[in-house]
């Protein structure tokens, strides 16, 4: 993340004293994702390939944590962490790199990080996975603190002994932060009593959702939908949940189980309905050249999130979120590419300078000139590309 970012707070029209401190919440597990580019086809079995292009950074639910940090929302992560190298350097660079408040995060003694290799060619990707799923947490465990087994290396919210100062206070998942927004995985026969709990505090929802691996596409069987504010799923699988054989017609009946549906299109888009007024919206995607697309959908929902807590008209907010997923498969795949508002700024100043540009395709962006500076850095922007084991 660039440091000269413009400092840019989509929700400062719309704090009060009284508003709750996180604009965001959200939990799930870290990955540290080791993202290869530049491969000009799949790996063959018996032979060594070689990659033009390597990152490394936070991945699994960082990447949608660093995509809401980075368009300026307060956001709070519950998430556990491997006390080996790779969960100090995610726990780093989410907190001090990011400014993700991790008081809600813990770290596992003896418990190592889980990994994924992501590996982008021919415009998609193959990962590789690989971790074992985290103990829960003592009920009397305090978090906020990197400590290590030894008691030693302590963070935010620890003193230097490991023990955490608020040890004694309610902790997740018994007690989320109040929050506006929360972000929640939907999975089939699952229920996470945190959702009902902060949809009751007020907190709007988001669903995401995955693959069915169960095969029934039931949405009975997503017990947390009923907290929900807005469903995201992808085309295929609002189609499978509504025994549809069209998008829209897909996220016209999810608009009759939660107020606000979101279908995203891949390269044709996103369209979206609002069960309460009927109101519905498409945006066609930006086409760009695609580096890696890992983690874009995650960019798209914070890109969303963002114009909802913003109290944008929906067809802003989706192609607001359009053009942050489209940014982002440019770069490095993950929480590396999700884009501020520096990189946000810069193609918009770009965008509306080159020649035989639709005009009416320049409109659909116009509310930018609302939010952004003047003037923005030169296009493309230059981005460190973190990795492990350098030190200053």
């Amino acid at each position: 993340m660039s440091t000269d970012t413009p400092g840019i707070d989509p929700l400062e029209a719309l704090r009060a004293p009284r508003d709750p401190a996180c604009d965001v919440f959200l939990t799930g597990p870290v990955f540290l994702d080791i993202i290869f580019t530049g491969l000009d086809s799949a790996p063959v079995r018996g032979t060594e390939s070689w990659a033009r292009g390597m990152g490394s950074s936070p991945g699994g639910v960082a990447n949608m944590a660093t995509a809401l940090a980075r368009l300026g929302l307060h956001t709070s992560l519950a998430a556990a962490f491997g006390d080996d190298h790779y969960g100090e350097y995610c726990w780093d660079a989410l907190e001090q790199g990011e400014g993700i408040d991790l008081s809600m995060s813990h770290t596992v003694p003896g418990w190592h990080s889980p990994v994924t290799v992501s590996m982008a060619y021919e415009g998609e990707r193959t990962m590789v996975s690989h971790g074992h799923e985290a103990p829960a947490p003592a009920p009397d465990a305090g978090t906020g603190s990197r400590a290590g087994a030894a008691g030693t290396g302590s963070r935010a919210g620890a003193t230097g002994t490991g023990t955490s100062t608020a040890a004694a206070a309610p902790v997740f998942p018994q007690c989320p932060p109040r929050a506006r927004a929360a972000i929640a995985s939907l999975a089939p026969g699952r229920s996470e009593p945190w959702v009902a709990t902060a949809a009751r505090d007020g907190a709007l929802v988001f669903g995401d959702v995955g693959w069915d691996e169960t095969g029934r596409w039931d949405l009975d069987a997503l017990p947390d939908l009923a907290h929900c504010e807005a469903f995201l799923p992808n085309a295929e699988e609002a189609m499978r949940y509504t025994r549809t054989d069209c998008p829209r017609a897909a996220a016209h009946a999810l608009a009759e189980r939660v107020p606000l549906a979101v279908v995203t299109l891949g390269a044709e888009g996103a369209y979206a309905v609002d069960g309460r007024t009927g109101t519905a919206a498409a945006v066609p995607a930006i086409e760009v050249e695609a580096l890696d697309p890992t983690g874009a959908g995650d960019v798209f929902v914070a890109g969303f999130v963002t114009g909802t807590l913003a109290d944008w008209p929906l067809a802003d907010r989706l192609a607001f979120a359009g053009l942050t997923a489209a940014l982002s498969v440019q770069e490095f795949g993950g929480s590396l590419s999700a884009p501020g508002w520096a990189e946000i700024a810069a193609w918009w100043q770009l965008i509306r300078t080159c020649d035989r540009q639709d005009p009416a395709a320049l409109e659909r962006y116009a509310f930018l000139d609302d939010l952004l500076p003047a003037t923005a850095r030169a296009w493309p922007l230059r981005r460190a590309v973190p990795t492990i084991g350098f030190r200053q």
